[in-house]
Parts: C-alpha cells; sequence; structure tokens
C-alpha cells in the first residue's frame, strides 16, 4: 500500500506522475468491486467466501510474479551511488542508467536514459553536499519537516475519521440494517457502489495532472 506509490512516484516522468499513482489506487477499486460482484455471486453458497479469498489470491500471484521483472528505481541507485566509494558508484550509475531505459521503454534512447542518469545524480550529489539528505530522526518534528507531518498524517487521519473504509467493508451489512433485508439485494447494491467509486476513480485519473491535486484533494474531502 506504501512502497507501490512511493516506486511508481520516483520512477515516473513529473508530467504523468500524479496519473500512474492514482491508477494505481484504480486498480485497488478494481479490486474491491471483483470482491463485491463475487461475493454477490456467491451470497447464497455455504462457505462462498472462500471464493472470494481464492480468487483475490490468484490475483496475488500474478502480482507477486511481475514484481519480478521490475527494474530497481534509478533514484534509490543513484543515492547509493552518492554515499558509497568510487568504483561501487561507477557501478550503480551503470545500473542507474539501464533501469531508467528499462523504465522508459524502446522508444528511450541510451543517451536519453544516461541523461536522466547524469540529471538525477546532479540533483543527489548537491543535496548531500548540501547536508540535505543527512537529518536526524528528531528533525522530522522540527520546522517545515513538523508542518508538512501534520498535513500528511492528518490526511490520512480523517480519510480514516470520516468512515469511508468501513462502509466499504462492511456495505452489504450496512445497506441489510438500512432496510434491505435479503442479503442477495443488499450484495447487489455494494456492487453499484463499487461501481460508482470506479467511475469517481477514474475522472480522478483522467483529471489529476490537468487539475492538480489539491482542488480533487479539497472537493473530495468536503463531499
Amino acid at each position: 500500500m506504501h512502497a507501490a506509490p512511493m516506486y511508481i512516484a520516483e520512477t515516473s516522468p513529473s508530467e504523468i506522475r500524479g496519473t500512474l499513482v492514482s491508477l494505481k489506487e484504480a486498480l485497488i477499486v478494481v479490486g474491491t468491486l471483483l470482491g463485491y460482484l463475487i461475493g454477490w455471486w456467491e451470497i447464497d453458497s455455504v462457505g462462498g467466501w472462500r471464493f472470494m479469498f481464492g480468487f483475490s489470491a490468484l490475483i496475488a500471484a500474478v502480482m507477486g510474479l511481475g514484481m519480478w521483472w521490475l527494474p530497481p528505481c534509478p533514484r534509490w541507485l543513484l543515492l547509493r551511488a552518492v554515499k558509497g566509494n568510487e568504483e561501487e558508484g561507477w557501478d550503480l550509475k551503470k545500473q542507474a542508467s539501464i533501469a531508467h531505459k528499462k523504465l522508459r521503454g524502446n522508444h528511450c534512447s541510451t543517451e536519453t536514459a544516461e541523461f536522466e542518469t547524469r540529471e538525477t545524480w546532479r540533483v543527489l550529489k548537491a543535496a548531500c553536499e548540501g547536508g540535505d539528505m543527512n537529518v536526524s530522526f528528531i528533525e522530522l518534528f522540527q520546522g517545515v519537516n513538523l508542518k508538512a507531518l501534520i498535513v500528511g498524517g492528518g490526511l490520512v487521519f480523517f480519510q480514516q475519521y470520516t468512515g469511508q473504509p468501513s462502509v466499504l467493508y462492511y456495505a452489504a451489512p450496512i445497506l441489510q440494517n438500512a432496510g434491505f433485508s435479503a442479503a442477495s439485494d443488499a450484495t447487489q447494491l455494494s456492487v453499484l457502489l463499487g461501481f460508482y467509486k470506479l467511475i469517481m476513480t477514474i475522472i480522478a485519473v483522467l483529471y489529476v495532472d490537468k487539475l492538480g491535486r489539491r482542488p480533487l484533494l479539497i472537493g473530495g474531502a468536503t463531499g
């Protein structure tokens, strides 16, 4: 949940970074919707919940195998190169160029990959020499870092505090308590809830880099 968006953000070009991170969220919503669909399909089966978990296990296995082909993050490699010795640094920079080329696809030339590597190296090198990379844990709670921590932590807290994850987890029982007494009716409506969430997420994916993250965040949180 946390490593995936960090990896995407560190490996994608800035102009599509928001779209790709949002796309990861959209795929989570697709998984939620599939869970609702299988839950509805198997609602009258004894032990039908096993199919729901078993189906997600297959997807997890495919994802686990696919991750073996992911290249290491070039930024992470270059950060190690900055902090390592010269010989090790040269090898890591070469690996970072290969990773850049693999991430950008067939249209990316070796020269372009090496240019990106040099630019990232230059930024990290300057940050290290300026002392920006050598911070202590206590500095997380000081100055601008504290403000960022409060904002980031606050967003996560209020996302949970509003109760929206609980509505997704317990959609069928909530709908049953609301008057749809038949379990099949409640689970069928939960599928509609999943479709609605998917549509809203797709809108976010399409417009996050055009409208910006802040307006979408404010609008979504207000709603």
